[in-house]
């Protein structure tokens, strides 16, 4: 289920095919999901267990034997997104993205150079700095047991395609939480039209963020009509005194564009608007970590050997009189997933018996119609 499945949209641009980042060619996500355990007492390293990875591969074919162009963008850096420092410098991705919870960043970063050392393009001189990012699923997970092993990125690669994005409690998304509503991994697109490029925009989330009575979709106040009186969140009860905007957003954008990479960082800004039009705001306590990318530039390799490689190569760039609707189609794409992440999610119990509530489909189209007519 999705919010376009209800009846409700988001914002004034025409999605792609599939509404999910894979509208963009070539990209591919996989997920491995953990449920273990019943709901109860954490036992440190047995469970429960409600955790996983999401990849996101921004090519087609060895994940590792091509690059894209990229930028980066930090709304409040309360998390981690590994491996930007060279993105930043160099301007380019090389690799699949790996989002996973807090605790497993290493063992997710780790496995990715591990596949990277299976893979064809690597060689002896190879080398990988692998972009990782997370938020915190301790909540309903046994997140310190660390249960994210090598294999469970393994098997995420394994499984990355494209076509339709699974959403809500999947991959690194499973035990996340937003605006105390059940969260998780939601995905969106926004194609252009014709006559301003007819490129596609793609976004990927993993929403564990927010207020309850912030909340909007599409400018409805969905949060203060579907409060904490209705639908209770146990993690306010059970902690009265803890910081309710404590939480965290990874936003991956993906276009087909032919952007630069400092073209890319403006991109992955405007997701930050993207999440402000939902009710985030880049909290203190919470790591807002974007990053876009562009496949418009085929035939950028990741190897630095110089062996047989041209003394330079031709680029497109995007005209700048051109980039402002792809930057409202990352904001709705942002804006849109989000919302997807939510309607796909369903309640679950974990750790400690604490349970996230899913955000109730009969009364989020309640809400909509009143407010829409």
């Amino acid at each position: 289920m999705r919010a376009r499945d209800l009846g409700i949209t988001v914002g004034l641009m025409r999605p792609g095919p599939l509404n999910a980042i894979t509208d963009v060619r070539g990209v591919r996500v996989g997920h491995t999901t953990l449920i273990e355990g019943e709901p109860g007492p954490v036992v440190r390293g047995q469970g429960p267990v409600r955790s996983g990875v999401t990849v996101v591969v921004p090519v087609g074919g060895d994940p590792f034997a091509a690059a894209v162009y990229a930028g980066a963008h930090r709304l409040n850096g309360n998390g981690e997104l590994t491996g930007l420092e060279w993105v930043r410098e160099a301007g380019l991705l090389a690799g699949p993205i790996g989002i996973t919870n807090t605790s497993s960043v290493g063992v997710v970063r780790d496995a990715i150079v591990a596949a990277a050392v299976r893979s064809a393009a690597h060689s002896e001189s190879a080398w990988t700095l692998p972009v990782v990012g997370e938020t915190w699923d301790g909540w309903l997970n046994d997140i310190d047991g660390q249960h994210v092993r090598t294999e469970h990125l393994f098997a995420a690669l394994d499984a990355a395609v494209g076509g339709p994005v699974v959403e809500g409690n999947v991959g690194g998304g499973t035990g996340m939480i937003c605006h105390r509503f059940k969260g998780g991994i939601g995905s969106a697109s926004r194609r252009l039209p014709a006559e301003e490029g007819g490129f596609t925009v793609g976004a990927l989330v993993q929403a564990n963020y927010g207020r309850r009575e912030r909340l909007m979709i599409d400018g409805v106040p969905v949060g203060l009509e579907i409060g904490l009186d209705v639908v209770a969140s146990d993690r306010d009860e059970a902690v009265p005194a803890a910081n309710p905007e404590a939480g965290s957003i990874i936003v991956i954008l993906a276009t087909d564009a032919p952007l630069l990479p400092h073209q890319c960082e403006r991109l992955a800004q405007r997701a930050g608007l993207g999440v402000a039009r939902t009710g985030g705001a880049g909290e203190h306590s919470s790591g807002d970590l974007f990053l876009a990318f562009a496949t418009g530039n085929a035939g950028l390799v990741a190897a630095d050997e110089p062996d047989g490689r041209p003394f330079s190569r031709e680029v497109r760039a995007l005209d700048d009189a051109w980039i402002s609707p792809l930057f409202w189609g990352a904001i709705e794409s942002t804006e849109e997933a989000i919302v997807n992440a939510l309607v796909a999610a369903d309640t679950m119990a974990g750790a400690n018996g604490h349970v996230a509530h899913r955000l109730p489909h009969d009364l989020l189209v309640d809400v909509w119609r009143r407010h829409r007519g």
